[in-house]
């Protein structure tokens, strides 16, 4: 059975996932939340991979191994003193017809906070890291056409990103988010929970909550798209350490959220995750409502904010499969690049980034990070 996530008071705030407690803005339930107004996203403290930070226990039944300590210029992460605040920044390097450019050095590339010049303290190719991946699924009506490719597709690209290091999760949104998968490297598990995506709408009549889902009460959300990311961020992902990723399949067409695109994006650029959007939309569904959809500008701001990118598919099962081919190779063809910043101030501030590449290459890397608040 499904889990439906939505949001409480902050003084009720749990969330329950598979016998496991978070602190976070969504808890299960039956119903859709009341309708007030939305809690302000808590202020987490950085997620730009802290120093000298080994990876975490998750508290699911399936546990990540720990990695052996390797030299530095395997394992960064576990290079440098606790206390030494160390930004890390995972991006691909690609030539003006989109193709990847694999074995660039470090002296290649320059690297700046708020246009400040920054000194490079480490410099990788990582295609090994441990992943940590969020497939997000879209189940509102204007999806039925295109769930069942959907379902096979990203099915086989699970089968084809995931190592016995990797985990991935699965969450469905309609007029809910549900949990289908929590973190799993089972992925026959992961495919099992794409099949349970179901479009909330009967064919025939229109109507929502007559495809098996929530009934929809008075003036209830439609697709709560930016409350799902959000949810995906600040309460799946922000908790993990290392290589971590969204794709959503989606029209991009947002309806309800109590959240904003902005929240959104905050909530994926604290938690480190880059952002994929595999944008999926059935023109006929939108030529038989009289109107077409409007959310691909709203994706690219989230997808450029993080590190990602948009991919137009359509209804079209070969674009898709090539598109998540196009994300497995970006995925596993990243550069990793850690800094200290000369702003050493912990005030919670968004610091803008810039990586520079002296052939002039383009970089497909997130915008910015926020620099956290000090323990003291």
């Amino acid at each position: 059975m499904r889990k439906h996530l939505m949001f409480l008071p902050r003084s009720l705030a749990i969330l329950v996932l598979s016998a496991t407690v978070f602190a976070a803005p969504f808890a299960l339930g039956q119903q859709p939340a009341p309708q007030t107004a939305p809690a302000a996203p808590p202020q987490t403290a950085p997620q730009s991979t802290p120093p000298a930070q080994t990876p975490d226990q998750k508290t699911t039944t399936d546990q990540k191994p720990n990695n052996d300590q390797q030299p530095e210029d395997q394992n960064p992460i576990t290079t440098f003193k606790a206390g030494v605040n160390i930004v890390q920044l995972f991006f691909n390097v690609k030539d003006k017809h989109g193709a990847l450019i694999p074995n660039l050095v470090k002296d290649d590339f320059e690297i700046a906070e708020d246009g400040k010049q920054q000194t490079i303290k480490y410099f990788t190719a990582e295609s090994n890291l441990p992943l940590t991946l969020g497939i997000l699924i879209d189940a509102s009506g204007s999806q039925r056409n295109v769930i069942d490719m959907e379902k096979e597709v990203g099915g086989a690209f699970l089968h084809q990103i995931l190592t016995d290091k990797d985990e991935a999760f699965v969450i469905s949104f309609d007029i809910s988010v549900d949990l289908l998968q929590d973190f799993t490297r089972d992925v026959h598990r992961l495919q099992a929970a794409l099949n349970k995506a179901k479009v909330n709408v009967d064919y025939t009549s229109g109507v929502p909550g007559m495809g098996g889902g929530p009934v929809p009460q008075h003036n209830s959300p439609g697709t709560l798209l930016y409350d799902a990311v959000y949810l995906s961020a600040h309460d799946m992902l922000a908790k993990e350490v290392g290589r971590k990723a969204m794709v959503l399949l989606t029209d991009g067409q947002d309806e309800g959220s109590k959240l904003r695109i902005q929240d959104a994006v905050e909530a994926a650029q604290k938690s480190d995750s880059i952002v994929y959007v595999l944008l999926c939309a059935d023109r006929g569904f939108y030529g038989s409502i009289g109107g077409g959809y409007s959310g691909e500008s709203e994706m690219r701001k989230l997808t450029e904010q993080t590190g990602g990118r948009v991919i137009n598919v359509g209804n079209k099962f070969d674009k898709l499969r090539e598109a998540f081919d196009q994300i497995a190779a970006e995925l596993r063809s990243q550069y990793n690049i850690g800094f200290t910043p000369t702003n050493t101030k912990l005030d919670g501030s968004y610091r803008k980034l810039e990586i520079k590449n002296k052939q002039n290459y383009k970089i497909q890397a997130r915008a910015g990070y926020y620099a956290g608040h000090s323990q003291d």
